[in-house]
């Protein structure tokens, strides 16, 4: 039976010295098919640990536990970094990359809104798809300037992919019902809303139930409006809809109020992918994927950690 030290000589020699097998057998007098047997239990038994470290890599033993686990039909996993500060910014690269590399390209692509759809906007590169068409599928004219519009991540996206930008000219969440009813009867808006429903690809993300949901920047939630859904047992937000741990809507009033697609299309649509980031939505990350509103999910290591955690 070969000892540990030589398994760890084989393994320094191969890793450390850049040796090949045949010179590490002459070296201690062994073959070079035993070389090869030794450098393979190093890694088995965790001797040898081999990591990449690139900020593009990705976890694929993780990414396929969360398909089987799940039933996805793919997963992104980013690493998990010491300092994590930019993993925002590394799962929206990856949902790019993801985004560049789909055949056959999505023809009509459905997007929601928010930081995370702005910055994938931002990664996309110049011809990264050619005449496709993107649309809206929940409302974004915003209530306050400062957040930015809903309309500039769309327009970002088309422009790259030399397509066109379909825009819902709505806010995400009216103050009345028959307000809503009356927006959505209108021509235009109705138009933007089929053309949401027969998309080929879906790509959005989830937004948190706190002060820093871009709908409490963008002025349609306060305080109390959070703290109340907090109350109900809301977990985040999917596409403006107000979800719990088991995925269900929380605030049948606030959902009849709130305009764009709704979450029974997400279930049913063949590409709906899923961007979500940082342990803040862990939570909704866990309620979107176990309730099956996505069909892909774009994450960070420990996010898919979580979810596979939880559901052990």
């Amino acid at each position: 039976m070969t000892d540990e030290l030589t398994i760890v000589r084989v393994a320094e020699l191969y890793y450390d010295e850049n040796k090949t097998q045949d010179e590490i057998g002459a070296l201690l007098k062994i073959t070079r098919w035993k070389v090869g047997r030794l450098l393979t239990q190093a890694r088995a038994e965790g001797i040898v640990r081999i990591e990449i470290v690139h900020p593009r890599a990705r976890r694929l033993g993780i990414e396929r536990d969360l398909r089987e686990r799940f039933g996805l039909v793919d997963a992104i996993v980013v690493p998990t970094l010491a300092d994590d500060s930019d993993v925002q910014s590394r799962v929206a690269q990856a949902a790019a990359d993801y985004l560049t590399a789909l055949r056959p390209v999505p023809r009509t692509l459905g997007i929601s809104w928010g930081r995370t759809l702005s910055e994938i906007a931002d990664k996309l590169e110049p011809g990264w798809a050619h005449g496709i068409t993107v649309v809206q599928i929940n409302g974004g004219v915003t209530l306050n300037r400062r957040a930015g519009t809903a309309a500039t991540t769309a327009v970002e996206i088309a422009r790259k992919a030399e397509g066109q930008a379909i825009l819902l000219p709505s806010p995400a969440i009216l103050e009345r019902v028959e307000t809503k009813a009356a927006i959505e009867a209108d021509r235009t808006v109705a138009g933007v809303l089929e053309m949401a429903t027969t998309a080929s690809a879906y790509v959005y993300s989830a937004g948190v139930v706190d002060q820093s949901s871009v709908l409490v920047d963008s002025g349609y939630l306060d305080a109390d409006g959070v703290a109340e859904l907090t109350r109900k047992g809301a977990v985040g937000d999917v596409v403006g809809r107000y979800i719990d741990a088991n995925g269900n809507i929380v605030d049948p009033g606030l959902n009849d109020r709130t305009v764009g697609l709704g979450l029974d299309r997400l279930k049913n649509a063949e590409l709906a992918i899923f961007v979500v980031a940082g342990s803040a939505k862990h939570d909704v990350a866990r309620a979107v994927v176990t309730s099956g509103l996505c069909s892909v999910i774009v994450t960070d290591e420990a996010t898919a950690n979580d979810l596979i955690k939880e559901n052990s």
